[in-house]
């Protein structure tokens, strides 16, 4: 499936990950925007969770970077951004 994305499966992976990881799951939204050749996975949690979401040194958000990566799959020609507001 070359050159086709996985759309909602990556947010629903980010979305699953980070509710599992904070304490106010209901909080958690994830949106997606797809602009030229990127897509950016905005994911918001409340202000108190956001240390959760990055972790220490940033290692929690370099791995959640890291699965977009791989879910992403064979369609490597567009780049997959986190943002955690």
């Amino acid at each position: 499936m070359a050159g086709k994305s996985n759309g909602p499966a990556i947010e629903g992976l980010i979305e699953y990950v980070a509710k599992s990881l904070v304490d106010d799951p209901t909080q958690v939204k994830v949106r997606r925007r797809d602009g030229g050749g990127s897509i950016v996975i905005e994911l918001r949690v409340a202000p108190q969770d956001t240390g959760r979401i990055i972790g220490k040194n940033g290692r929690l958000a370099n791995a959640l970077r890291t699965l977009l990566y791989t879910a992403e799959g064979d369609n490597r020609s567009r780049r997959v951004i986190l943002k955690i507001l």
